[in-house]
């Protein structure tokens, strides 16, 4: 099992569990004793866990399902979403990925036409009977808590696709740039910034200063960023320095 595979297993038990000891970790991975000691303190380093006597119980972002993250911070994904779809001129060539907030952004596609790829089947069945709209749908293992194709076969699909822009969110924003908390997703997405010619992040304020498992990419791939005008302002600075173009949406 490669590093990230096996950090990002021991996060989801952990998750589910709420604790796991370092002996069923063991037993369940097949890894070593110090491997997984190893695993575990980095996991506590970035704040998703808390070491313990004998393991580690959960103190990270949860990975909540598709559903319950689509009702936080609602209003404001939906004016980022309008803002967005706004930008997005007939004629062009989308790649959105799976999210809340580029659901938003999909659902303000009506009555453009457009090229639309994606790797998200909430998204795909919103847009799959506009006529107007040219679906091309990733394939992969579908993650089921978010219905988005990961893995190997979306990656590779996505090597031999050339796009205009890509629309993502992401689970965390800090100095060191954005971060989600599942590695196959992450793996994936770094697949679509190097298909697009730019990068176009949205992300409601609540996402700035969170870390997550997994770290995407720097600030500086960063093409243009939406987001509420709930971002304090020292965030504003962040992004002003490392030179991303800033949209706040009222």
């Amino acid at each position: 099992m490669l590093l990230d595979q096996r950090r990002d297993e021991i996060l989801q038990l952990i998750e589910r569990q709420g604790f796991v000891s370092l002996h069923e970790l063991v037993e369940k991975l097949g890894a070593s004793e110090s491997t997984v000691r190893r695993d575990l303190e980095y996991l506590d380093g970035i704040g998703q866990v808390r070491r313990t006597r004998g393991g580690a119980a959960y103190t990270g972002e949860h990975i909540t399902p598709f559903e319950e993250r689509g009702t936080a911070s609602l209003p404001q994904k939906q004016r980022i979403g309008r803002a967005v779809a706004d930008e997005i001129e007939s004629g062009d060539t989308v790649l959105l990925d799976g999210g809340t907030t580029t659901l938003e952004v999909a659902r303000c596609l009506n009555g453009k036409s457009l090229q639309v790829v994606t790797n998200s089947l909430p998204i795909a069945n919103l847009l799959v009977n506009q006529p107007n709209i040219e679906l091309i749908l990733i394939g992969g293992y579908l993650y089921p808590r978010t219905g988005v194709a990961l893995g190997p076969l979306a990656a590779a699909a996505l090597t031999n696709l050339r796009v205009h822009r890509v629309v993502m969110s992401c689970g965390g924003i800090t100095e060191k740039g954005l971060f989600n908390s599942n590695t196959l997703l992450v793996d994936c997405e770094r697949q679509m910034l190097d298909a697009a010619d730019e990068v176009w992040v949205v992300a409601d304020s609540t996402k700035f200063g969170r870390t997550a498992l997994a770290h995407l990419c720097s600030l500086s791939t960063v093409t243009r960023l939406f987001t509420d005008r709930g971002l304090e302002e020292r965030w504003r600075r962040t992004l002003e320095d490392a030179g991303v173009p800033v949209t706040i949406v009222e």
